[in-house]
């Protein structure tokens, strides 16, 4: 089959200048970020046991939507996409809209954990504010693709794609919040408090990873049963998990509050993982309220 390339203006198009604005933005940002000296990064005592995984978390965010908004350009470019066996306009709105989200944690946790605030260095700065850019950008590519027609832009361009999109994203923020509460020192949270929520991020996650890759690979009609009913399921059991989480979230704030008249840094991840498991079941309830919608309408018909 031979391969196309685009026209001349297809070069202007705002979806070519919007990938290239991500992939510039992206690999000005980790390149940044990967040339700071242990001088640049925050010293501060509470910090210390929590900057390298944050600073991990960072990268491999910047790294890996760099790597593929790389990849989808190019393919984008040479019109090679229609031979992959995947859907396309969901893997590109997903990447975008996730692309999104992951960068608006990275500008937030690099300059709140990472950077010194003691002594502020200009190579710090501009990787912040590269992330911001960074951050803009796949904004940007987001809003272009979820203006389109509903057939140009799929499933993930809906609202209840989108609600698995930030579902997704939850769960990817629970994994470096979990670490560092496992591994971090002793705070006062019991061990089955941990493993609760251990299970039941990790049970989402993988829900939520097999709901995109069936979606993207165009699955959903070799499903021994029918696939919304798979998603109302996955939403229930969503929802279910979450709540516990996030009973679980609160009473760790009570703990910490009872035992730490000043909250430390430990206090300030359980408050950051209270308000992500919060946005979560919240995206979990709407989708499951989506999902039931659709049942009651196939009933019908």
């Amino acid at each position: 089959m031979p391969v196309i390339v685009l026209e001349a203006k297809d070069f202007s198009s705002p979806l070519f200048l919007v990938r290239t604005w991500e992939i510039l933005s992206g690999c000005t940002t980790f390149s940044l970020a990967a040339s700071l000296e242990p001088s640049e990064l925050n010293k501060n005592a509470s910090n210390l046991e929590h900057l390298h995984t944050f600073r991990i978390f960072c990268m491999f965010t910047w790294c890996f939507f760099f790597t593929l908004t790389l990849l989808i350009h190019i393919l984008s470019v040479i019109q090679f996409h229609s031979l992959i066996p995947i859907s396309w306009k969901n893997l590109t709105v997903t990447a975008a809209v996730l692309g999104a989200l992951m960068c608006l944690s990275a500008s937030v946790v690099f300059p709140w954990i990472i950077l010194d605030h003691q002594q502020v260095s200009p190579r710090p700065v501009a990787a912040a504010v590269a992330s911001c850019i960074t951050f803009l950008a796949y904004t940007s590519e987001s809003y272009v693709l979820c203006t389109q027609a509903l057939e140009q832009r799929g499933y993930m361009g809906s609202m209840p794609g989108l609600l698995k999109i930030l579902q997704l994203w939850g769960g990817c923020q629970m994994i470096p919040l979990l670490l560092e509460t496992v591994s971090g020192p002793p705070n006062g949270v019991h061990t089955w408090q941990l493993v609760v929520s251990g299970v039941s991020y990790g049970a989402c996650v993988l829900m939520s990873v097999v709901t995109l890759v069936v979606i993207l690979g165009d699955f959903a009609g070799q499903c021994f049963l029918p696939f919304d009913r798979f998603l109302a399921g996955f939403s229930l059991i969503g929802v279910v998990l979450y709540m516990v989480t996030t009973v679980i979230c609160f009473s760790k704030i009570l703990q910490l509050r009872e035992q730490y008249s000043i909250p430390d840094k430990s206090g300030e991840l359980v408050i950051m993982e209270t308000v992500v498991a919060c946005i979560t079941m919240l995206a979990y309830s709407v989708d499951l309220a989506f999902a039931i919608k659709l049942l009651c309408d196939r009933s019908h018909l």
